[in-house]
């Protein structure tokens, strides 16, 4: 809320340079925002008496968008990458595998190692589990599993983390 918009009978007032000007009548503290040719602006309401600021809002403003801004661009997003198997994978293709799934967990995604079988691939289900099992050992140096392989329908699903 910003000058006019204030309503409370008694509010803390605030200056320019951040010094506690106490507390008083809102007309009186918008006479001093208009003196100052400033405006009045209520920066914590759940206060008893609210808290009010002698500022420039249009600055303000700005500078919280700023803020705001800085924030979102020091926050880290994890995304999470799939990398795809097949029962009958070969070993030189199991490997390539291995090393995208390395480049992903370099970057701090996780990766989510599925296990598709079709067809006849269906009945086979629990042997081809040691695919999954060879797939982390081959990473445990990098990764470490978040979630055990886990049978979903026609696929089986592992995720995979970066170690700490």
């Amino acid at each position: 809320m910003i000058n006019e918009q204030i309503r409370d009978k008694e509010v803390r007032v605030i200056g320019e340079d951040g010094a506690q000007l106490g507390i008083m009548s809102s007309r009186e503290a918008m006479k001093l925002a208009q003196e100052a040719e400033l405006d009045l602006v209520k920066i914590a309401p759940t206060a008893k008496p609210p808290v009010c600021k002698i500022i420039d809002y249009g600055k303000y403003r700005y500078e919280l968008a700023r803020k705001e801004k800085e924030a979102k661009k020091k926050q880290k997003t994890v995304e999470v990458k799939e990398v795809r198997l097949s029962p009958n994978i070969d070993v030189n293709d199991l490997n390539t595998k291995v090393n995208n799934a390395k480049k992903f967990i370099a970057k701090g995604n996780k990766v989510k190692v599925t296990l598709r079988f079709r067809g006849r691939e269906m009945a086979h289900m629990q042997s081809s589990k040691h695919i999954l099992d060879d797939f982390a050992d081959m990473l445990k140096e990098v990764a470490s599993i978040e979630k055990a392989p886990k049978l979903e329908g026609r696929s089986m699903s592992m995720v995979l983390t970066e170690k700490r």
